[in-house]
């Protein structure tokens, strides 16, 4: 079935270019053009559209308040900005609506590449309700003492961009958004990011103190919303998993590339969990009910219970916002790497899948009563490494472990 796209832009040419430089995918896609917010809502509410890609200066309805409208009318609908640089201000006051941002002009192969991968995402998802959920995710909730100590950092009149970036490295939430804005062609990358201090150091300390302080990109946990939510240990399990992903690769001999996807796939992989347990608590309990009752781990718990696991859900927010494809495939199938096919060599998803077990038998369980991740040995026999478990086994964690240390 063809995915129907929709373009929106108050100059007729632009629009009329994009239909020149697309015509060779109206095979793949039924693409529709509108010259004004109001115009586009009024196609999405006649009809069904995937993905909406739109202009951010336009009269009457800039392109932030669109996609505000588009969230909240039509929330699985995938939202992208293709706008030029001028609209800056605009741009960064759109983070809590956009999933991705391009930069005009740009390429049809580039466009193409943007929303085939968005495509490809929403298989991930079949349950509906959770592409809403993630479709509707601007921020991630971020643990309380990390936000309050950002928060009184960027009051002080001589704030430090070091001092910003030690605190947003600690938290898997803002880690994940600054990807995301790092990662967006928007702000001119030739390459992606996977180095959260790379991508906040990229962004800088006053696009970092707007995000803060006039859009609020970060938001905090509410522990309210679910008391039976162990925020603190998952932080933990996130860190220390990803430290030992990055010993994993580091041991392998893997490039720089490759260690730090793997060392930020390990911090970010919980996310979904995250995302599930702050916007569905009560789902999210009677997951670990389930879990609990037939002693079965929570990804299986949560695919009975919501029609997908946090590995998928997680993936599925961190692929839209742009990640890179390594980060998000290690995330998606940690659980069940099998899953993914045509991966025979080690990669991110070989460290996660390992150092997210073996950060269980040395740390103990998140979620009490409910068993731990094994280590999937048939995956292991097809890569050619099963003698490699028991020699990542013996790497040793510190005490503290600090973020990307």
């Amino acid at each position: 079935m063809k995915k129907q796209i929709l373009f929106v832009d108050d100059e007729r040419n632009v629009l009329e270019g994009l239909q020149r430089m697309l015509r060779l995918y109206r095979q793949e896609w039924d693409m529709h053009f509108a010259l004004s917010g109001p115009q586009a809502l009024a196609i999405m509410d006649a009809k069904p559209i995937d993905i909406i890609i739109a202009d951010m200066r336009m009269p009457e309805m800039n392109g932030s308040q669109l996609l505000s409208e588009v969230m909240q009318r039509h929330p699985g609908t995938i939202r992208i900005v293709l706008s030029g640089h001028a609209d800056a201000d605009l741009i960064m006051r759109s983070v809590s609506v956009t999933h991705q941002y391009l930069s005009k002009p740009c390429d049809a192969t580039t466009l193409r590449s943007v929303v085939a991968r968005a495509v490809e995402l929403r298989a991930l998802l079949e349950a509906p309700s959770l592409k809403h959920l993630a479709s509707q995710m601007g921020t991630l909730p971020s643990l309380p003492s990390l936000y309050f100590e950002l928060s009184r950092e960027l009051q002080l009149e001589n704030a430090s961009l070091q001092k910003i970036g030690q605190i947003i490295s600690k938290d898997p939430g803002m880690t994940a958004k600054i990807l995301q804005l790092a990662n967006s062609s928007f702000f001119g990358r030739r390459r992606q990011i996977s180095n959260p201090t790379e991508a906040i150091s990229y962004l800088g300390l006053d696009r970092i103190q707007h995000l803060c302080v006039t859009v609020h990109a970060f938001s905090e946990f509410d522990p309210c919303d679910n008391r039976s939510f162990p925020i603190d240990r998952l932080w933990e399990h996130s860190s220390s998993t990803a430290h030992l992903a990055k010993r994993i690769a580091e041991t392998e001999g893997s490039d720089k590339t490759t260690i730090e996807q793997a060392c930020t796939a390990g911090f970010l992989h919980d996310i979904g969990e995250l995302m599930i347990a702050s916007r569905l608590p009560r789902r999210h309990g009677e997951a670990v009910a389930w879990a609990k009752e037939n002693k079965v781990p929570l990804w299986e718990a949560e695919r009975q219970i919501l029609g997908a696991s946090h590995s998928e859900v997680g993936a599925y927010l961190l692929g839209l916002w742009g990640l890179p494809d390594p980060i998000v495939e290690a995330i998606a199938y940690h659980h069940r790497p099998l899953a993914l096919p045509s991966k025979a060599t080690f990669c991110p998803l070989v460290a996660l899948h390992a150092a997210n077990v073996l950060d269980y038998e040395n740390s103990g369980e998140v979620h009490p009563g409910i068993p731990d991740p094994v280590v999937d040995q048939k995956y292991m026999a097809a890569l050619g490494m099963s003698d490699r478990h028991e020699k990542w086994r013996s790497l040793s964690l510190p005490l503290e472990v600090q973020r990307g240390a």
